[in-house]
């Protein structure tokens, strides 16, 4: 099956990213989100993103014209009836997220492919939501989108072997790797992740180290580009708590469960880089909204 057009539900910092990606890459985009003054807010970040990228002489002036004129705004789900694929990018909540692929399946074509960028839900439950389970699959971009080149690409016990090849191929087109992972509980990426920024955070609890001290041992030590704490602010601190929750209800095995630190924190709205303040300050930013597409 081939790819041409694709529609992106969400249009918050993944939403707006992969919509970036996609229409640099040629394919015309439907953005959906809840309200205009989300999708402004998206599409001037997507602008401002594309500048740096000029800037950098990564891509041209009229690339980034080209890619801008790709995209169409648009405020509900029926929007994406024309897609041949639909990467959901709402907030972390199964409910919604359901919600959504309900809706989807109603309103696509049978044929069409309904992808998620969960970082941790599973996909067989998002399938089920569906009448199209050999169609559902997850296709879970890395933040910030425009820049990391990995894609996981997740399976749901009912997707098809030839949704699996048309979203890994579509996938290198982009310029992308993609990286298969079965569907578990975080998947590959976060259930190697999120353990070492909730140790992180136990480390910082229990006093063993400062937060510089953390960040720069795994910096220095182990050649990682952000410490732990550094990347659990730019990720979310709720994020966190929210993955590290899927980990610890899908084993139940108390390596998974969630550091009291970062709960408090996520409950005191100390969310990182988007509200301002984490486990270091950042300048001033707005409070984050939700918006139910």
């Amino acid at each position: 099956m081939q790819i041409k057009e694709v529609a992106v539900i969400g249009a918050g910092t993944m939403g707006s990213g992969i919509a970036h990606v996609f229409a640099l890459g040629g394919h015309p985009v439907t953005l959906v989100e809840a309200s205009q003054p989300f999708l402004d807010r998206a599409l001037a970040s997507v602008a401002k993103n594309l500048d740096r990228q000029v800037a950098k002489q990564v891509i041209s002036a009229a690339d980034k014209t080209a890619a801008l004129s790709r995209i169409k705004p648009a405020l509900n789900v029926e929007a994406a009836k024309a897609a041949q694929l639909v990467v959901e990018a709402v907030p972390e909540a199964l409910a919604l997220k359901r919600d959504v692929f309900s809706r989807l399946d109603a309103a696509c074509a049978p044929e069409t492919i309904l992808a998620s960028n969960t970082s941790s839900l599973p996909i067989t439950t998002l399938a089920a939501a569906t009448s199209r389970a050999d169609r559902v699959i997850g296709m879970h971009f890395m933040n910030p989108v425009p820049m990391m080149k990995l894609v996981e690409i997740i399976r749901g016990i009912a997707t098809s072997d030839e949704t699996y090849r048309t979203v890994h191929e579509l996938t290198v087109s982009l310029g992308k790797t993609p990286a298969c992972s079965k569907d578990f509980p975080g998947f590959l990426s976060n259930r190697i992740l999120m353990p070492m920024i909730n140790e992180a955070a136990y480390c910082l609890m229990e006093g063993i180290g400062t937060r510089e001290d953390i960040d720069t041992t795994m910096k220095l030590g182990m050649g990682h580009p952000l410490g732990p704490l550094s990347l659990a602010d730019l990720i979310g601190i709720d994020v966190c708590v929210a993955i590290m929750d899927v980990l610890y209800d899908g084993f139940k095995d108390s390596k998974y469960r969630c550091c009291p630190l970062l709960r408090q924190m996520a409950a005191a709205g100390r969310l990182g880089r988007k509200s301002g303040r984490g486990f270091y300050d950042y300048e001033a930013a707005p409070k984050p909204q939700t918006a139910k597409v």
